[in-house]
C-alpha cells in the first residue's frame, strides 16, 4: 500500500486519497477571483488567492480566463509584479481625470534618483551618485522610501554588504507597468517632452546636490499624481 491511499474500516485500499469537498466549477472560482479583486484596495498574489479561496482550486488558471474575458472591457486585470489587479482601460484614463492641480514636492535630484534606480536596479546608493556625479542627500531616499516607489534590495556581497534599491510594485502600479522591464527608451521619454536637454549630471552646468530643495514644476506626468 503507498502513502497515496487510504483504507476503509476494513483496512482494505479505497484509492487515492481525496478532499471531502471538491474544488467549484472554473467559472465559480472566476467569480470569486473577480471578487477579491474588486474589493481588494491594493493588488493581490496568486498565494493570496489560494489561501482565501476553497480546497483545491486553481487561481492561476481562474486569472487566465478572467483576463481575456476583461479583454476590451472598460475595466482590465492586469498584472503588476507578481500581482494582479482590476484597473481602468488605459484609453479611459482621461475620464478619472480631476480637475484639480496638485503640487508635488518631488526634486529634481529626486527624480533622477527614482530614474536611476528604475532602470539600473538592483542599485548602491555609492553606483547612484556615480552616475548622477554628485552625492545622494539622505532626504532624497527617504522621500522616495516614503512614497514607497523604492525599497531596500538585497546587500551586495562586496566589502561593507550595501544596501541595494529596487522599484516597488507601488511603482510599477501607480505608473501602469507590468515590470520594470516595460519602461520607457530614453528615445521614447525625450520625445514624450519627459528628458529635456540639460548637461549630464557631473558635467558643467549638470544637476547637482543644490537641485534637492528645487520644487521641480513643469516635469513629466509620470512623476506626478
Amino acid at each position: 500500500m503507498t502513502d497515496d491511499t487510504i483504507t476503509d474500516h476494513a483496512g482494505e485500499a479505497t484509492g487515492p486519497e481525496r478532499s471531502l469537498f471538491e474544488a467549484p466549477p472554473m467559472g465559480e472560482q472566476e467569480r470569486m477571483v473577480e471578487a477579491i479583486l474588486f474589493a481588494s484596495a491594493d493588488p493581490v498574489t496568486v498565494a493570496d488567492l489560494e489561501a482565501r479561496m476553497p480546497h483545491g482550486c486553481d487561481p492561476a488558471e481562474a486569472l487566465v480566463h478572467l483576463r481575456r474575458r476583461y479583454e476590451g472591457r472598460g475595466v482590465n486585470l492586469v498584472k503588476v509584479g507578481d500581482s494582479w489587479a482590476m484597473r481602468t482601460a488605459p484609453d479611459l484614463g482621461f475620464l478619472m481625470t480631476k480637475e484639480t492641480v496638485e503640487t508635488r514636492k518631488l526634486s529634481r535630484a529626486a527624480i533622477e534618483t527614482l530614474a536611476i534606480v528604475a532602470y539600473h536596479q538592483p542599485v548602491t546608493r555609492a553606483e547612484i551618485e556615480e552616475i548622477r556625479g554628485v552625492a545622494v542627500s539622505r532626504g532624497t531616499i527617504d522621500q522616495l522610501l516614503e512614497l514607497e516607489w523604492i525599497r531596500f534590495g538585497r546587500r551586495r556581497m562586496t566589502p561593507g554588504r550595501p544596501v541595494t534599491f529596487v522599484v516597488t510594485e507601488s511603482f510599477l502600479d501607480h505608473f501602469g507597468l507590468e515590470s520594470a522591464r516595460d519602461l520607457p527608451g530614453l528615445k521614447d521619454l525625450r520625445a514624450a517632452g519627459l528628458l529635456d536637454n540639460r548637461p549630464p549630471p557631473g558635467m558643467p552646468g549638470g544637476p547637482g546636490e543644490d537641485d534637492e530643495d528645487e520644487a521641480v514644476t513643469g516635469q513629466s506626468e509620470l512623476f506626478e499624481d
